[in-house]
């Protein structure tokens, strides 16, 4: 045999396709591939196996798919809400947002202005009366005290003070009107009160009824009163030279500080049906107090830097709307205020912005439904749905 058919002898053997024993067949390959399909076919079943099979001599692994997530705005909101319950750094704020736009405490502030605008000058027109009725015999203590008083308002507290004058006439006429101006001026009180009403979610069966309300507001008046009176002895005492000059800056700030701490303390404790302690509504009082002394500076900037510059017919305009503006804001902060006591006493925080439903949603929203409550046998009963997933959770 020459070299060149010895050659074709071996390529021979080596194309030829090696036997593979019964037994060691692919369980496909042994039905025949007419049965299954083409030639193809049966290679892709060799090709592709589980993982860790054994095809013929083979052993093939397949890598598990890799499935990126989409981002959805659904489920980026249910992660900033459930970060914002993690920490109390955050939680806390949110729950006292949540709280004051679930009671409508903007609206609620908003009355609370609009009946301080109308209840202002009647209440201060008032209370010069009875100081030139009290104090007769000593006009400079009755100027310090009709100043230290409007200057809690600093948008026009000066023009109050030059323009005031008290009521004159007989006793029986000095009387009468005394009573109307107070009685004109006890509607910011109804409003605070029905306010803290809300706030404290005090069911409408329970809420204080025509005389009772007023005579909240009466008390709360007269305690205001009281402290301004307190307030501007020290305060005269310092500037006569009684108290020490570096001490004399300290008590006087410090006689302001006191006054709208004890208001505030008054108003949360007087002005709602909701039966709370002192220890319930500080934490409000001390929220109310700083906020009020952000405002008197505020107002006061408003004055040195819009007042002043402004003309005399632009002027009158710029009062008044900065006295609403003023008085908007000053309610809008008491009722966070009254909020904080809230969230804090009840314990409705953490709470979840974007519709999903935690233990304080559930206390919450228990509380708002007991509200309407406007018979002592009425009986509410709220449940709540367990089959919907908060956003950006899925089951």
């Amino acid at each position: 045999m020459g070299v060149r058919d010895e050659y074709h002898v071996h390529t021979r053997r080596r194309r030829r396709r090696r036997r593979v024993p019964p037994q060691m067949r692919h369980p496909r390959a042994q039905q025949g591939i007419g049965e299954q399909g083409s030639a193809g076919d049966f290679d892709q079943d060799r090709r592709v196996a589980e993982p860790g099979q054994a095809v013929g001599h083979r052993e093939s692994l397949t890598r598990p798919l890799t499935t990126i997530a989409t981002v959805t705005p659904k489920r980026l909101l249910g992660k900033i809400d459930r970060l914002q319950q993690a920490t109390p750094v955050t939680a806390f704020p949110a729950a006292v947002f949540k709280k004051f736009q679930d009671d409508g405490a903007s609206r609620l502030a908003a009355l609370i202005s609009y009946w301080g605008f109308f209840a202002l000058f009647p209440l201060l027109l008032a209370l010069v009366s009875i100081l030139g009725f009290v104090l007769e015999g000593n006009p400079d203590f009755q100027a310090d005290l009709v100043d230290s008083t409007v200057g809690q308002i600093p948008v026009i507290g000066d023009q109050l003070s030059r323009d005031v004058t008290s009521l004159q006439g007989s006793g029986t006429a000095l009387a009468i009107g005394i009573v109307g101006a107070i009685w004109a001026g006890l509607g910011v009180t109804l409003a605070i009160g029905n306010a803290l009403d809300e706030v404290w979610a005090v069911p409408r069966v329970d809420r204080p009824d025509f005389v009772s309300s007023r005579l909240r507001g009466l008390v709360l008046l007269a305690v205001v009163g009281t402290a301004n009176v307190a307030s501007t002895a020290v305060v005269t005492l310092a500037r006569n030279g009684t108290i020490q000059p570096p001490l004399a800056g300290i008590a006087s700030f410090s006689a302001s500080v006191v006054v709208d701490f004890l208001i505030y303390l008054a108003a949360f404790r007087m002005l709602t049906t909701a039966r709370v302690s002192t220890r319930q509504v500080l934490p409000g009082v001390v929220v109310g107090t700083m906020a009020w002394l952000g405002l008197q500076t505020l107002g006061g900037l408003y004055v040195e830097h819009v007042l002043a510059r402004s003309s005399e017919t632009y002027g009158v305009f710029a009062v008044v709307i900065g006295l609403l503006s003023w008085l908007w804001l000053a309610a809008q902060l008491t009722l966070v205020a009254a909020e904080v006591n809230v969230v804090l006493d009840q314990r409705l925080w953490p709470r979840s912005l974007f519709g999903g439903l935690v233990a304080a949603d559930e206390r919450a929203m228990r509380r708002a439904a007991e509200v309407e409550r406007r018979d002592e046998r009425e009986e509410i009963v709220v449940s709540f749905g367990r089959d919907q997933e908060p956003p950006g959770r899925s089951r």
